[in-house]
C-alpha cells in the first residue's frame, strides 16, 4: 500500500504544469495532534493566568515608561516559566512621549469640567478660547486657512459599531489628521470625539501626527458624554473652554522585543511568528489591548511546548511580544529589519491584537501551491466555530511591516463588536475578558501555529520585488 502512494504521489509531482510548485501539504497525524492540542487548550487556563499576572504585576504599560522596563523583565521570565527553549531581547529605540496632567473647563455662564485625554503626541499648553464645532474631518480640511485664528476646533465625529472593526478607519483619522487641519485653519486647540463606541464618560487616548513643517498645538480626545455637552453648549451660543495639558516628548528611549521559541523537531531554523504587543496606553491596564494577545500567543507556544519533543511540529514556533505598537509599530518595524536577511526562513505569521473576542474567521493570502494546506488549517479550526473567509484581515499591526515586503500573512478574526468601547481607555482592564472566549483564542492560535510548523512545503514568504 505505502509503494503504491508514493507511486502516486511521484505521478502527480512529474504531471504538474511546468513552472508550478509541489502542493504544501498537511498530514494526517499533524492534524490529529491538532485536535488533541485544541481539546487541551479549551481546557487550560494558561492564557488568563498569564493575562492575569500581567496586569496585575506591571499594569499599564506606556512606551518608555518606568512600567516598560518592568514588562520586559515580566515577559522575559514568563517565557521562561513557561518553558520555553530559548528566551530573548532585541532593542527597539524611539521617542519618549509622557503624560503627566490634563483638564478642560467651560468658562462663563455654563461653566462646568470636561472630561478629557491628551492624545499621544499632544504637546502641552494652556488654552483658552472659543470652540468652532465641524461634524466631519473633511468639513475642517475645508476651512479657509486662518478662519480659526485665536480658537479651538472641535470635529464631533461619531464612530460606528462593527464587528470586524471597521468603524475604526474613519475614527482614527480624525485622530491622526484632525490636529494638521485645525493648525492649517489657524487654531490654538484641537478637541475630538473619542474614537471609540461607548457611551460611558471615558474618553479614548491614541497617538496623533502632525504634519511636516506645522507647529504642534495642544490635542485632545472628549469622552463621547462630553463630546455631546459641549456640541449642545455650542449650539446655544458662543461657548469658550479652559484647556491645560502637560505632556510632550522628552528624549528617547530604548525598550525591547521579547521573543520566545519552541524549538521544532527537524527543521529549527525555520520559524512560524505568532506575538502580541506589550506595551499599552496608561489610562487602563492594557488587557484587552494588547495584553490579551500577548496571553493568547504566549499560551500557544506553551501548549506547543509540552509536547514531547518528538511530537513537536517540524519547524520552530516563534513567540514576539512587540515594544511600542500604540505609538508608531515601532517594534514591528525593528523586528522587520532586524530579521530582513531571514524573510524566506518566515513561513508564516499572525498577531493577536484585537482584544479577546472569540475567533469567528480565518484566512491566509498565500500562493496556489499553498492554499490545500491554508484549508486543512480551517478544517481543524472550524470545531472552534471558525469560518475559513477568502478574504480576512491581514497578520496584525506589528507583523504587518514584514508582511509588506513579503512574510505569508494569516489573520484569525476575532468579534470586536464591544472592543471599541475599552479600547485606550480607563475602561481596558481584566474584569472585561471571558476566560472561555480567551482559552477559545488559545486554542485557535495553538492550532494554527502547530499545524502551519509542521507543514511539508511553504506558505510562499519570498521578498517582494522593489517598485520601479
Amino acid at each position: 500500500m505505502r509503494h503504491a502512494l508514493l507511486a502516486l504521489a511521484l505521478a502527480a509531482t512529474l504531471a504538474l504544469p511546468a513552472g508550478a510548485r509541489e502542493p504544501t501539504r498537511i498530514h494526517d497525524s499533524a492534524m490529529a495532534q491538532a485536535a488533541n492540542l485544541r481539546t487541551q487548550a479549551l481546557a487550560d487556563d494558561t492564557g488568563w493566568r498569564v493575562l492575569e499576572s500581567l496586569t496585575t504585576e506591571v499594569g499599564p504599560r506606556l512606551a518608555g515608561s518606568e512600567a516598560d522596563a518592568r514588562a520586559v523583565a515580566w515577559a522575559k521570565a514568563k517565557f521562561q516559566a513557561l518553558g520555553y527553549d530559548k528566551v530573548w531581547t532585541e532593542p527597539v529605540t524611539f521617542p519618549k512621549w509622557e503624560r503627566r496632567a490634563e483638564s478642560a473647563r467651560v468658562l462663563g455662564a455654563h461653566a462646568q469640567a470636561l472630561h478629557l485625554t491628551a492624545l499621544g503626541g499632544s504637546p502641552g499648553g494652556k488654552v483658552e478660547a472659543e470652540v468652532v464645532r465641524f461634524p466631519t474631518l473633511e468639513a475642517l480640511q475645508q476651512a479657509a486657512p486662518g478662519s480659526l485664528a485665536g480658537k479651538i476646533a472641535f470635529i464631533d465625529y461619531r464612530m460606528e459599531r462593527k464587528r470586524d472593526g471597521s468603524g475604526y478607519g474613519p475614527g482614527s483619522r480624525v485622530r491622526s489628521g484632525g490636529p494638521s487641519a485645525a493648525i492649517r485653519a489657524g487654531a490654538i486647540a484641537y478637541l475630538m470625539r473619542s474614537a471609540g463606541t461607548d457611551s460611558h464618560r471615558n474618553p479614548h487616548t491614541g497617538i496623533t501626527r502632525f504634519d511636516e513643517g506645522l507647529a504642534p498645538i495642544p490635542s485632545a480626545a472628549l469622552s463621547a458624554p462630553d463630546a455631546d455637552q459641549l456640541a449642545r453648549l455650542v449650539a446655544l451660543g458662543p461657548t469658550r473652554v479652559a484647556l491645560v495639558l502637560d505632556c510632550g516628548w522628552n528624549g528617547t528611549y530604548t525598550s525591547q522585543n521579547v521573543i520566545g521559541e519552541i524549538t521544532g523537531r527537524s527543521r529549527p531554523g525555520e520559524v512560524v511568528v505568532i506575538g502580541g504587543h506589550l506595551d499599552s496606553w496608561d489610562l487602563g491596564t492594557g488587557a484587552i489591548d494588547d495584553g490579551a494577545g500577548v496571553a493568547i500567543t504566549m499560551a500557544a507556544g506553551h501548549l506547543v511546548g509540552r509536547l514531547p519533543k518528538a511530537q513537536r511540529p517540524a519547524r520552530t514556533l516563534r513567540v514576539v511580544a512587540f515594544a511600542n505598537e500604540e505609538q508608531g509599530l515601532w517594534g514591528g518595524r525593528a523586528y522587520a529589519e532586524a530579521h530582513a536577511a531571514d524573510l524566506r526562513k518566515h513561513q508564516i505569521g499572525a498577531e493577536s491584537d484585537f482584544g479577546a473576542g472569540r475567533i469567528y474567521a480565518f484566512a491566509a493570502k498565500v500562493p496556489a501551491h499553498a492554499e490545500a494546506a491554508v484549508a486543512r488549517i480551517a478544517e481543524a479550526l472550524a470545531p472552534l466555530g471558525i469560518a475559513h473567509v477568502a478574504d480576512g484581515e491581514g497578520c496584525g499591526p506589528d507583523l504587518s511591516p514584514f508582511n509588506a515586503v513579503g512574510m505569508a500573512c494569516a489573520g484569525l478574526a476575532q468579534d470586536g463588536t464591544d472592543y471599541f468601547d475599552l479600547h485606550h481607555t480607563p475602561d481596558d482592564t481584566l474584569d472585561k475578558v471571558d476566560p472561555q472566549a480567551l482559552a477559545q483564542n488559545v486554542a485557535a492560535y495553538a492550532v494554527f501555529a502547530y499545524l502551519a510548523a509542521d507543514a511539508e512545503g511553504d506558505f510562499g514568504s519570498a521578498p517582494k520585488a522593489a517598485d520601479k
